[in-house]
């Protein structure tokens, strides 16, 4: 029994746990620092406990005695490929649907499957292949992400915006249209409802979503709306 416990619990892994939770940090702060809600504590357990598993699935093959008469083969990692499976329902609940077509979360759903990934690479014994992996996420997404979305193409540096108008008069929605394209914004998605007021007068309520360009602020983009003769109310919600 203690021959069984000094093989298995050793400095050895001890440290590859310990690489397993510097390296989790990273992509927690990262998450963190946008507000996102999976971050720091989660990317830890995440990333210390497929680390931990790894390690477990790795000593459990060779832990095994030999035996003349029985020939016992075992995989070093099945237990480890059961968790990158066995994650994906964390990432899952991370993934929401914001309007008609938006995905959010994303991102911190892959972030998630890759501290798993991280763990069990750091469990195996990769360290320097898990160090370069998380240096080489962080540069794109803090460094190339930004850079393209500030320089790159059009396409990339549009913002979506979800936006509610409502007008007076239905005859000036084709108007409004034109204004938008005209000012290099894309409109998709358009949903009119007309509805009466309490005086019974009619509006039209136009609600879609709007491609901007970052240089225009949530701001600057509402004053010119409601700058609009004929829009009698404005609602914006510009997506990061």
């Amino acid at each position: 029994m203690q021959t069984i416990l000094t093989e298995s619990f050793n400095l050895e892994s001890i440290i590859k746990i310990a690489i397993a939770l510097s390296l989790s940090i990273i992509i927690g702060v990262e998450r963190e620092i946008k507000k996102k809600p999976i971050g720091l504590k989660t990317s830890a357990v995440i990333a210390t406990f497929s680390c931990l598993l790894t390690i477990i699935s790795i000593e459990a093959a060779y832990l095994v005695p030999a035996r003349p008469d029985i020939n016992i083969t075992m995989d070093p990692l099945r237990l480890s490929a059961q968790i990158v499976s066995g994650i994906g329902f964390l990432g899952a609940g991370a993934i929401l649907r914001r309007d008609n077509d938006n995905i959010t979360g994303l991102t911190t759903a892959a972030m998630i499957w890759g501290a798993a990934g991280i763990g069990i690479a750091v469990g195996a014994g990769f360290y320097l292949e898990s160090l370069f992996t998380v240096i080489s996420v962080m540069i794109v997404i803090e460094l190339i992400a930004p850079f393209l979305s500030r320089f790159g193409p059009r396409r990339l540096r549009m913002k979506e915006a979800n936006c509610t108008i409502i007008i007076t008069d239905k005859s000036k929605i084709e108007a409004l249209i034109q204004y938008l394209r005209k000012e290099s914004m894309d409109v998709d998605h358009m949903r009119i409802k007309q509805f009466q007021t309490d005086d019974h007068h009619y509006r039209h309520e136009l609600h879609f979503m709007l491609t901007v360009l970052p240089k225009k602020s949530t701001s600057s983009l509402y004053v010119e709306l409601t700058t609009l003769s004929y829009v009698e109310s404005v609602e914006l919600v510009i997506y990061p």
